[in-house]
């Protein structure tokens, strides 16, 4: 016999209040077994139990996802100026306001707006719409903040984070999409590739071959470093020259022979010189230039990299003359006192070399002069 749920509910309670399960089992012709099993289940879904008080997993996030939209809900609804009553175009206007804010879902649901009609107006009016863009260009340069300050490797859903706990309501496309358009991307799977693709061996091929010659600036630039000793300790000097003029486009002295020397310098040449995609560099091999750091640097701003053969300093000729000329005009006919009159000497020296002294090789004009003459032809 089929016994309905409230008929289970009257057993369990005449058991409850003292009825022995031997008369009742008699009574209704089950087996103890059975009013057993009723009594447990009876026990587990009976109000105070404890077992309906403690909800799974699952019920958890559901409730705190839905406490959560409707904090943004209640959020949404005193910050705009207006109310679910007001007309349809009240309502969009200032919905738009909060665009990217929040999701479309809960600015929607908020206001009673149906979302493809949010959409519609969205797309109707993101052309021309200046506060859109400027909101954009504002979020950009935030989000340029955030990359940069977490060494540009955080994706869009942790820089959405950091963001929200900074107080800007934003969501993870509307942060993805910015950081697509400006070209930022998180660490990938592929980083180990990467950094071997650019540590081959193929990439360190003489692009150059000693050909010293060029159409215009900026299409090659050649770079070395070169040591001098003051008193007891040696100073470094990093060079780069455009190998159409000659010109010294950017230089460094440091008491170290390191990669930041080599990457300052190249940094500072490219922001005073800004030079367009497919610039080639030319250096030697040393380990500052084949260094991860410095190849990732090039790669990032489009230049190509060359590279003298191993035991061959002619190979970058342009180079190795300019120092000849430093130390035997000028280094080596001085005495210096500190590192300080040191950096002053050369860089009178390079003033002088670049707007003063004549280069046969530009037939006696100096590298500015060739510049200037190259601007006024071009």
């Amino acid at each position: 016999m089929t016994y309905t749920n409230e008929e289970k509910r009257n057993i369990i309670n005449r058991i409850n209040q003292g009825e022995l399960i031997r008369d009742l089992c008699a009574e209704y012709g089950v087996s103890r077994s059975t009013l057993y099993r009723w009594l447990s289940n009876y026990d587990k879904s009976a109000p105070g139990s404890g077992e309906q008080d403690v909800p799974t997993v699952k019920e958890y996030n559901i409730l705190q996802r839905r406490v959560e939209k409707l904090e943004n809900v209640i959020a949404i609804l005193k910050t705009v100026d207006c109310t679910t009553h007001a007309s349809l175009k009240e309502k969009l206007t200032e919905l738009e306001l909060l665009h990217g804010q929040y999701d479309v879902h809960t600015l929607c649901e908020a206001l009673e707006v149906s979302r493809g009609t949010f959409y519609n107006h969205i797309l109707r009016n993101k052309r021309g719409n200046a506060w859109f863009e400027k909101r954009r260009e504002e979020y950009r340069i935030l989000i340029r903040e955030v990359f940069d300050e977490y060494r540009q490797v955080l994706g869009a859903e942790k820089i959405r984070m950091i963001l929200v706990q900074r107080g800007h309501q934003v969501s993870t496309k509307f942060v993805a999409d910015l950081m697509r358009e400006m070209g930022l991307s998180s660490v990938r799977s592929t980083a180990k590739q990467d950094y071997l693709k650019l540590r081959e061996p193929e990439k360190k091929k003489n692009i150059l071959r000693q050909q010293f010659s060029t159409d215009k600036p900026n299409q090659i630039w050649v770079s070395d470093v070169t040591c001098f000793k003051l008193e007891n300790r040696y100073l470094y000097i990093c060079v780069i020259l455009d190998l159409f003029s000659r010109k010294v486009v950017a230089y460094k002295v440091s008491r170290k022979n390191s990669t930041q020397l080599i990457t300052a310098t190249f940094k500072m040449a490219y922001e005073l010189r800004k030079p367009e995609a497919g610039l080639i560099f030319h250096s030697d091999c040393g380990a500052q230039y084949t260094s991860h750091r410095f190849q990732q640097l090039l790669h990032e701003q489009k230049c190509i990299q060359s590279f003298s053969n191993s035991g061959k300093p002619h190979d970058n000729a342009v180079a190795e003359a300019f120092f000849a000329s430093l130390k035997k005009e000028e280094l080596y006919r001085k005495d210096y006192s500190s590192e300080a009159t040191f950096k002053q000497g050369v860089a009178s020296y390079i003033d002088f070399y670049n707007t003063a002294r004549p280069h046969r090789t530009l037939k006696n004009m100096t590298p500015c002069q060739m510049e200037e003459s190259f601007m006024k032809s071009s």
